[in-house]
C-alpha cells in the first residue's frame, strides 16, 4: 500500500508546524544516534528513501559526500526540499519508496529516516538495496520501534486523574497492519517484531553493524524533560548495517 498523505494540504500543514520540520535535524530526537551510526560519507554517493525536506540528504553533501539522491512520493514534500537545497550534486525524485531500481552498486550509502514503518514489504526493500549498494555498502535507518508499534492507539494507558501508568504491548508477534491516527488523521503503518527486521537485513545478505533503541543523554533530558518517557518505553528503533566483501557476496 502505497500512502501519500503528505500530499492533503491540511496534513502537510500540520507537518510542517512540528518542531523537527522547522528546525531540521537538531530538532530530531533520534539524530544524534542516528549521525553515530552513518559511515563516513566522504565522496560517497547516497540514497536517501523517503527523503521528506531533504535535511538528510543536504547533510550527507555537508560532509562530503559526492552525489546524494533523495527519493519521495510526496510533490509537496520534494517541493520544500528543492526550494531548500542549492546543490546541483543533490537531486531529488518523485517516487514510492516500494517502486525504487536502480542499478547494481550504483551507490555506497543507504539511509531512511522514520519511513520504514510505512512498507510493507520491508523484506524486499533490503533485497533491492543490498542489490543497489556496492560490496561493503552501509545501510542505516531508523523506525518506530516494534513497542511502539505493536498496538494500534500508540498511546500509554492511564489512571483516573490522567497520570502514565504504563506503555500497553499486546499482539506483539501479530505482523501487519496497524491504522492509527497522526497529526488528526487516519494512517496505515506496519507492525513488525525486532526479529523480523534483522532477519531481513541478515537473509538480504547484510551484516548488521550497531544497533540503538534511543536510550536518552543527560544532555536530551536537561533540554527536553519529556524524553524521560523513553527510559518507559522506547519509540525508535536504529539500525545500521553493512553488505558482505565481494568475495563473499
Amino acid at each position: 500500500m502505497k500512502q501519500n498523505k503528505y500530499d492533503d494540504p491540511e496534513f502537510f500543514d500540520k507537518y510542517a508546524a512540528m518542531q523537527r520540520s522547522i528546525h531540521g535535524l537538531a530538532a530530531a530526537g533520534e539524530w544524534g544516534d542516528f549521525r553515530d551510526m552513518l559511515p563516513d560519507l566522504q565522496d560517497k554517493r547516497v540514497l536517501d528513501f523517503g527523503c521528506g525536506y531533504g535535511w538528510h540528504c543536504r547533510y550527507a553533501r555537508e560532509r562530503g559526500a559526492r552525489s546524494v539522491v533523495g527519493i519521495d512520493l510526496s510533490e509537496k514534500m520534494l517541493e520544500r526540499a528543492r526550494a531548500m537545497t542549492h546543490d546541483s550534486n543533490v537531486e531529488y525524485r518523485r517516487l514510492a519508496i516500494e517502486d525504487f531500481d536502480g542499478p547494481e552498486g550504483a551507490f555506497d550509502v543507504a539511509i531512511s529516516s522514520l519511513a520504514f514503518h510505512y512498507i510493507e514489504r520491508f523484506d524486499a526493500i533490503c533485497k533491492r538495496v543490498a542489490r543497489v549498494l556496492v560490496p561493503r555498502g552501509e545501510f542505516v535507518f531508523s523506525v518506530e520501534h516494534p513497542i511502539y508499534t505493536a498496538l494500534a492507539a500508540q498511546d500509554w494507558h492511564y489512571g483516573p486523574n490522567g497520570e502514565k501508568l504504563h506503555w500497553p504491548i499486546d499482539d506483539y508477534h501479530a505482523e501487519g497492519v496497524r491504522e492509527t491516527r497522526f497529526l488528526g488523521n487516519d494512517v496505515v503503518k506496519y507492525h513488525r517484531t525486532i526479529a523480523a527486521y534483522m532477519n531481513a537485513l541478515i537473509e538480504a545478505g547484510f551484516a548488521i553493524r550497531k544497533v540503538s533503541e534511543l536510550r536518552p543523554t543527560q544532555d536530551m533530558l536537561e533540554r527536553h524533560p519529556a524524553w524521560q518517557e523513553e527510559f518507559r518505553r522506547p519509540m525508535f528503533l536504529l539500525i545500521a548495517a553493512q553488505t558482505q566483501p565481494a568475495e563473499q557476496a
